[in-house]
């Protein structure tokens, strides 16, 4: 059991750095929103490539989020990484511990 419990806090760990790693991606990218970025900077379409799919979902998802020229979707993006953060990583490390019980 020692084993499926390491293995699950170490899932947890590697989802929450990405979860970390995605959210500087979708500040960086709405603070790019503010300024005019060159469209052919490579960085500038890494980030939009990576972060496009997802606002577009949650555009979707929430027709109200682009309301008055202001996009809302990176701020509902932003609470869903840290309710996962907060909710599924913890779950899943929490129950790893009292599986290694």
């Amino acid at each position: 059991m020692y084993a499926v419990s390491n293995l699950l806090i170490s899932v947890a760990k590697i989802l929450d750095v990405l979860l970390s790693l995605y959210l500087w991606v979708v500040i960086i990218r709405a603070l790019l929103s503010w300024v005019n970025p060159d469209p052919y900077n490579p960085i500038v379409r890494f980030l939009y490539k990576i972060t496009e799919p997802v606002f577009a979902l949650v555009r979707r998802w929430f027709p109200w989020t682009a309301m008055g020229g202001i996009d809302f979707a990176p701020m509902i993006i932003m609470l869903g990484i840290f309710f996962i953060q907060s909710f599924v990583v913890q779950t899943l490390i929490r129950f790893a511990y009292n599986l290694a019980r």
